[in-house]
């Protein structure tokens, strides 16, 4: 029984709704990541389990540089239980909407597209969590909501089955 109970979650999980390009935009400003994270950026955000249970909580301070060719990317997490960590991204625009790029801890190079106010970005990474770290693939997607407000969502995996989602908020500091 728990096999066949553990089987109809997994298939409930892949059958989840995704955000896809193929969606309407909602309208708002064209997100240009060079223009809203050049600056001083910072989020809040949580990670949910499969099931929708907030497992962890965190303020991201975000400072970033376009130098016209590549926008850096300096983050700095503080969680709810006080543990702190750094992430710095490196992002090449390869072309007038779309992006690569790498961080420590990132398999490969991420990758990533802009269209209208939403932004799709994808990698795998080896994610620090309490027990050591986790390798999961993430499939990231952004909305401008205004000129100084970011909407997060981030949808992730592993081996192929949905663990769970990062939602975060992002504001821009003048």
């Amino acid at each position: 029984m728990r096999f066949y109970l553990f089987g109809f979650i997994l298939l409930l999980a892949a059958c989840t709704g995704k955000p896809s390009f193929e969606d309407p935009s909602l309208g708002g400003p064209k997100l240009n990541l060079e223009e809203y994270f050049d600056g001083h950026v910072v989020g809040y955000g949580q990670f949910q389990d499969l099931f929708g249970t907030a497992r962890r909580r965190f303020e991201v301070d975000i400072r970033g540089d376009w130098d016209g060719e590549r926008l850096t990317l300096t983050e700095d997490f503080v969680y709810a239980d006080k543990t702190t960590e750094r992430r710095v991204w490196t992002l090449t625009k390869t072309g007038a909407d779309t992006w690569t790029g790498t961080a420590d801890g990132v398999y490969g190079m991420a990758s990533g597209v802009e269209d209208a106010d939403r932004f799709n970005w994808k990698y795998k990474i080896d994610l620090p969590v309490p027990e050591g770290t986790l390798t999961v693939n993430f499939d990231d997607w952004m909305w401008m909501l205004d000129e100084r407000r970011v909407l997060n969502r981030a949808y992730m995996k592993k081996a192929g089955i949905d663990i769970g989602e990062v939602v975060i908020f992002f504001e821009k500091k003048r």
